[in-house]
């Protein structure tokens, strides 16, 4: 699964060329996707590459290029630690290894209907945000493809962001340069989206019907896109998968910058990278590996996330919902039956309750379908864990080493239509929460 950068340049004999598309710095020639009559772009730069000085900066626009850009190989993606073959989540989505990795991987990915393109088709859009506790992850896993989608006339867009050490550190001399520092990874989503906010007509898209959807991770991304005021105005709609709900019990004041920046120091003071200039000198396995080097020294273990820096992120999301600050556009939410702890049951019904209570649409799901076990396999866990729809949402199913039925594939089918219902309509195809009478609609085979 080696990934080469995509950026192969050609000549432009006119703009008529089948597949080539005008956006902000140039040309793009997409091409033929598995599924006959889709177009896929893959390894869309839509930010210059963050290395050197421009490392823990916020993305910067891309540069223009002469000619056209032949987008048929995905980018690298960001260093990260990796699930490894021998762990759960690295035999059920990683066995085949990892792309290249390299900071130069802020790019995105988009499957169109080939009819699409080049016209006003106003088609609406996904814009889908991966999972990896901000730490790991990218937009092309085996499980994330975009043909299905495509087929049901919806564009679907999925990107690579900074992660980790790359993507969410503070450090003292950051917040003295920027006047904040962190959130580069929210940063980079925001860059992306407002990037296809700008550029998808050009695919046929319609920027005003953009819905940002996401797992785990990438759905308490979502979640944060929803609060921030950078982002709240480039989406038509969200969908929140696994990614937690609301919980209004035992609401803790955020910590404050110099507190995400003394982390922070004290995390590449542990890699002996005691300056700014030290940091950005340092290679990528140096940045790689300081959180490791932190938690060897002593330090308690950490997950760099977003956090409040008064600009990228003002609130805490449980606060910015309960005063009502969120968009007021459709949101579908929902959980796996086996996932982990505080993403689903509660704190998602109670997130419902006061959306509906508010008087803004909320659609809640559950998806309830154990795996189906390999015994051949080593790690053919049971049950219907976190991130075990991801094969059904994205209709992948023959990726896997499961042995996945007619009924799986019944059922992928119907979150398919549900979930591209949800971005043309704002209803996925089922009751909206009632507080009065909730409902939530439930995934299985039949």
């Amino acid at each position: 699964m080696k990934a080469i950068y995509p950026f192969l340049l050609a000549l432009c004999v006119g703009c008529s060329q089948p597949g080539v598309v005008k956006v902000n710095g140039g040309r793009l020639q997409g091409v033929p996707s598995e599924k006959e009559g889709v177009t896929v772009f893959r390894g869309v730069r839509y930010a210059q590459a963050p290395v050197g000085p421009l490392r823990w900066q916020a993305p910067q626009p891309v540069e223009p290029w002469e000619g056209v850009m032949v987008c048929d190989k995905f980018s690298p993606i960001c260093p990260q630690p990796g699930n490894k073959p021998g762990t759960f989540y690295g035999d059920e989505f990683y066995w085949d290894g990892t792309p290249e990795e390299n900071e130069d991987c802020l790019s995105l990915n988009i499957w169109v209907p080939t009819k699409a393109l080049g016209k006003k088709a106003k088609l609406p859009v996904a814009f889908w945000i991966h999972g990896g506790a901000y730490m790991n992850g990218y937009g092309y896993e085996v499980t994330m493809d975009g043909d299905e989608w495509a087929a049901r006339d919806v564009i679907l867009v999925t990107i690579n962001y900074r992660l980790g050490t790359f993507g969410f550190l503070a450090h003292p001399e950051l917040t003295a340069e920027q006047g904040q520092s962190g959130n580069y990874g929210t940063m980079d989503q925001i860059a992306a989206l407002q990037w296809v906010y700008d550029n998808i007509a050009a695919f046929g898209g319609d920027p005003s019907r953009i819905t940002v959807f996401g797992q785990s991770a990438g759905a308490m991304s979502v979640k944060t896109l929803l609060i921030s005021p950078l982002s709240q105005k480039l989406m038509a709609g969200a969908i929140i998968q696994s990614g937690g709900g609301l919980s209004t019990r035992g609401l803790t004041p955020e910590g404050t910058q110099a507190q995400y920046d003394q982390l922070g120091k004290a995390i590449m003071d542990s890699a002996g990278l005691p300056t700014l200039a030290d940091m950005r000198a340092a290679s990528s396995q140096e940045i790689l590996g300081a959180m490791g080097k932190y938690m060897a020294a002593g330090g308690n273990y950490v997950m760099l996330a977003p956090h409040n820096d008064r600009k990228v992120v003002t609130d805490s999301f449980e606060m910015a919902f309960l005063s009502d600050a969120l968009p007021k556009i459709p949101i579908m939410i929902g959980y796996n039956k086996d996932d982990m702890a505080g993403l689903g049951g509660e704190a998602v019904d109670t997130f419902c309750e006061l959306r509906d209570n508010m008087g803004y649409p909320v659609y809640e799901y559950e998806f309830l379908r154990e795996l189906p076990t390999n015994e051949a396999h080593p790690a053919s866990a049971a049950g219907a864990f976190h991130s075990a729809e991801l094969w059904y949402v994205f209709g992948t199913l023959e990726r896997s080493w499961r042995p996945f039925t007619a009924a799986d594939r019944a059922l992928s089918a119907r979150m398919l239509d549900a979930w591209t219902s949800f971005c043309k309509t704002g209803n996925p195809g089922w009751p909206a929460y009632d507080a009065a009478k909730p409902y939530k609609e439930l995934f299985d085979i039949e």
